[in-house]
């Protein structure tokens, strides 16, 4: 005596393990892409994060057109460079998540960017410098705090990894900051 399985029923097996692997499938690529999974804090530093490093490329290449000493000319290129590359990893990890980052500057960001294309020479530059300070002082004090509190592993390697890269910049622009003050004092005292 053959014992052989009905049609229905080799059918219906077959249906039932496809729709558990369809199933597992999903979970895993859910899980994977959800912002559900974020916290409030995280979604909130990709926002931000996303923000200032879009207003320092911004502000970066109006540096390399209107600033008149090199060595903002230069710190606003590498702006540019380094924030363009952080950005693009942003980006990434936010699109993995299920999180949109802004595409245009904030309010805040736009004014600053519309006050600095009024200014030419030396005035933009103490201008710029001042305002490369305050972001990169603020900057690093919140990648700081991302990379020990962040829940998420992945954005705390990425907070991890560009905190010492505006570290940098920072002391870069305090380095340069004080020197297009000083030569415009001397100028208007000679």
């Amino acid at each position: 005596m053959s014992h052989t399985i009905p049609f229905k029923s080799l059918v219906f097996i077959a249906l039932v393990s496809m729709l558990g692997m369809c199933a597992a499938a999903q979970t895993t690529d859910s899980s994977k892409s959800s912002s559900a999974s974020l916290t409030a804090t995280d979604r909130q530093f990709i926002k931000k994060a996303a923000e200032g490093g879009m207003a320092e490329v911004e502000l970066g290449k109006l540096a390399t057109e209107k600033a008149s000493s090199p060595d903002v000319k230069q710190f606003g290129q590498r702006m540019v460079d380094d924030h363009s590359k952080a950005n693009d990893q942003l980006k990434q990890i936010a699109s993995e998540k299920g999180v949109t980052v802004p595409d245009k500057l904030s309010a805040k960001d736009a004014a600053t960017k519309a006050r600095l294309e009024k200014l030419s020479g030396d005035s933009f530059d103490r201008a710029y410098m001042k305002d490369m300070v305050t972001d990169h002082t603020k900057d690093v004090s919140e990648f700081r705090t991302e990379s020990k509190t962040a829940k998420d592993s992945d954005l705390k390697s990425f907070a991890s990894q560009t905190l010492p890269t505006l570290e940098e910049h920072l002391k870069q622009a305090k380095s340069i900051a004080p020197k297009s003050t000083t030569q415009t004092s001397q100028v208007m005292t000679h």
